[in-house]
């Protein structure tokens, strides 16, 4: 088997900001897999947040091609959860898929609808500029709101409904409210109509929520990565968020769904911002999710060929021209 890894860079349409930073532009990593016969795709993105860089995940996809037998089960036991794994987990089984002729929802035996409803992120500034964008998408059935943790983020709640008010709403802190953040404003995000609030603290340091009020449910994001995570998780948060960058690929993001189901929580299917080759594995996991987040390619400039379909917040199945 051969595997060829390569970073690529695709512009924004407009800086995407969060409570850590902003960026213009999307970095990823895509590994192809061939027998000589078949190919195999699959990308991941590499995130600062985990310590990853372009060249620690270039250099942890070189580790592994002199492996003289590699497959998705060995290769939990080759790379740790995160995104060099993920793209080549995706890449295997797309390539597994093309020999067998079936496509990889068969093959993990995943049940599938043709449209799942996503949210649509409005990134993080000021109340005028968030109320501007989510009344441009106001049509749309859900929208993730980036907040910080700050004074105004009261303000950019109200801004957002008023401007959209037809819309169901998603709250992400990216870990940066306090705790006396987290009690002043989320009696308000009730009557708002909030329906998920992720991550509002530390991953560190979110045992906080065992003993504070959940008048919305809260999600955990940079708080799960893997199965293992779960137990610790349990009195914690109503919901996880499944992100194949963060599990190391559609393998363990499998496990992790159902070991999660088991555990009573709800599932929120989310994505990195990425290309549609990104997203297409985490799509099919969708189908039976509670919430899903999946428009990192609606951010870009351009998407890739045979891209995902998004109509009117909906995203359709992958083709097979781009993965699967």
């Amino acid at each position: 088997m051969q595997i060829k890894a390569q970073e690529e860079i695709w512009p924004l349409k407009e800086p995407f900001r969060i409570s850590r930073g902003s960026r213009t532009e999307a970095r990823v990593i895509v590994v192809t897999v061939t027998d000589g016969k078949h190919t195999g795709r699959g990308e991941g993105v590499p995130l600062a947040r985990y310590g990853q860089s372009v060249d620690s995940v270039l250099a942890q996809i070189e580790s592994v091609k002199r492996e003289k037998i590699l497959d998705r089960r060995q290769l939990q036991k080759l790379l740790p959860a995160g995104a060099a794994r993920n793209a080549l987990d995706c890449a295997l089984w797309e390539l597994e898929a093309k020999i067998s002729g079936k496509r990889v929802c068969e093959l993990a035996n995943i049940p599938i609808v043709p449209e799942v409803e996503t949210s649509f992120t409005i990134s993080l500034d000021t109340s005028e500029i968030m109320a501007a964008a989510a009344k441009a998408r106001a049509t749309l059935p859900i929208l993730k709101l980036k907040l910080s943790g700050d004074d105004a983020d009261l303000a950019r709640m109200k801004a957002v409904r008023a401007a959209a008010p037809a819309s169901r709403l998603f709250i992400d802190a990216n870990e940066s409210w306090s705790p006396e953040h987290y009690r002043k404003i989320v009696p308000a995000l009730k009557e708002f109509g909030v329906e998920l609030i992720e991550q509002p603290f530390l991953a560190d340091a979110d045992e906080v929520l065992e003993s504070l009020d959940h008048l919305v449910p809260v999600c955990a994001d940079e708080s799960c990565h893997t199965s293992a995570d779960l137990p610790r998780l349990k009195n914690r948060y109503e919901a996880i968020n499944v992100k194949l960058d963060k599990t190391g690929g559609l393998t363990e993001a499998l496990r992790l769904r159902e070991n999660a189901r088991q555990s009573g929580f709800k599932l929120l299917i989310g994505c990195m911002v990425c290309t549609s080759l990104g997203i297409a594995p985490a799509r099919l996991l969708a189908s039976a999710a509670n919430y899903v987040d999946l428009d990192g390619p609606l951010l870009l400039v351009r998407d890739r060929d045979h891209g995902l379909a998004y109509r009117n917040g909906k995203i359709e199945m992958p083709s097979r021209e781009l993965w699967g």
